[in-house]
C-alpha cells in the first residue's frame, strides 16, 4: 500500500506545497540519512501536488510546470502510477480529428481516498442512522446546513467582487481552495457563430474532502451546486463529479448575463437546478 503522510499545506496543494509521499511506502529509520532517496521523494511529492491541482495534466505541461525535464517527469509518474495514487486518462486531442488520444495524468480513486478520510465510517454510519430514523429529507437537511456555514463564510469574499460573474467564479474559486477543494476556474468564450451570451465559466475542483461520503449521499452534491449557484448569482449546472466517477468537480457558471443578487435561503433554488453526469466534460484543455 502507497501511504501519504498527511500534512496541514497538502489540502490547498498550492505550487509550493507538498504532499509528502512517503518513499516506498514506509517511512525512514530514525537517524538514517538518504540524500538521494529524500530529493526523490520531494520530487514526487511535488510531481503529485501538481497533478492534484492540474490534472488531468500530461507529462510535458507537468515538466513546463516544475522545470523538470520530460525524462525526470515520466520517471516520478511511473513510480506514482505503480503506486496506485494517479492513473493515465486518454483524452483526444482538440482538432486533431482521429488521431491518438493524449495521455494524461489524474489522481486515481485510492489517491483520493489517502487525502484525508478521516472519521469517514463514523459520519457514514451516523447518517445512514439519521436516514433510518427520520427519514431522506432529515440527511437533505443535515447536507444544506452544512454548506449554509461555508455559505456565510464565503458570501462576503464573492459579493466584493461585484455583479460580474466571472469575477465572483473567481472569488469563490479562491474560498474554495483555501478549506481543501483544490480549486481553479477557466473561462470558456464562445465563438462565432456563437452569441458572446453563451460563454461561461468552468469551476474546477481537484479534490473533495468529502468525496466517499457524498458517493453514499449524492445530496452533499446538490447542496454544493445550490450553493454555487447563489453565491454567484445565476443558475448552474454539475457537469461532472469525483463521486460519480469523474477526474474532477466541474461546474458550468453561464456568464452572459450580470449576477442576480439579493437574499436567499439555502434550498430555495432546488428546483430550477440541474445535475448532469457527463464525465467526459471535466476541466477543460
Amino acid at each position: 500500500m502507497y501511504s501519504m503522510r498527511k500534512s496541514t499545506s497538502l489540502p490547498q496543494a498550492g505550487p509550493g506545497a507538498r504532499v509528502s509521499v512517503l518513499h516506498g511506502g514506509k517511512p525512514a529509520a530514525q537517524g538514517a540519512t538518504a540524500p538521494v532517496a529524500d530529493t526523490d521523494e520531494r520530487t514526487r511529492d511535488r510531481v503529485l501536488s501538481a497533478v492534484l491541482e492540474h490534472g488531468p495534466v500530461s507529462a510535458a505541461e507537468l515538466g513546463d510546470l516544475l522545470g523538470f525535464t520530460p525524462a525526470a517527469v515520466r520517471r516520478h509518474l511511473d513510480h506514482l502510477s505503480r503506486a496506485g495514487v494517479i492513473e493515465v486518462k486518454r483524452v483526444a486531442r482538440a482538432g486533431s480529428g482521429a488521431g491518438r488520444p493524449a495521455r494524461r495524468y489524474v489522481l486515481s480513486s485510492q489517491g483520493q481516498s489517502t487525502l484525508g478520510d478521516d472519521y469517514l465510517n463514523i459520519a457514514s454510519l451516523a447518517l445512514k442512522q439519521l436516514r433510518e430514523i427520520a427519514g431522506a429529507d432529515a440527511v437533505r437537511t443535515f447536507a444544506v446546513e452544512r454548506f449554509a456555514e461555508m455559505e456565510r463564510r464565503y458570501a462576503p469574499e464573492v459579493e466584493q467582487a461585484g455583479t460580474d460573474i466571472t469575477a465572483r467564479a473567481q472569488a469563490l474559486s479562491a474560498a474554495l481552495s483555501r478549506d481543501g477543494f483544490v480549486s481553479s476556474t477557466a473561462s470558456i468564450e464562445a465563438k462565432a457563430p456563437l452569441p458572446a451570451a453563451l460563454s461561461s465559466v468552468q469551476l474546477c475542483q481537484g479534490h473533495c474532502p468529502i468525496q466517499q461520503l457524498a458517493t453514499q449521499f449524492p445530496v452533499f452534491c446538490d447542496a454544493e451546486t445550490e450553493m454555487f449557484s447563489r453565491l454567484v448569482g445565476v443558475d448552474v449546472r454539475r457537469l461532472s463529479t469525483l463521486a460519480r466517477g469523474g477526474h474532477v468537480c466541474t461546474t458550468h457558471i453561464p456568464t452572459g448575463r450580470p449576477a442576480a443578487t439579493g437574499a436567499e435561503t439555502p434550498g430555495t433554488r432546488q428546483d430550477t437546478l440541474h445535475e448532469v453526469s457527463n464525465h467526459l466534460q471535466e476541466r477543460p484543455l
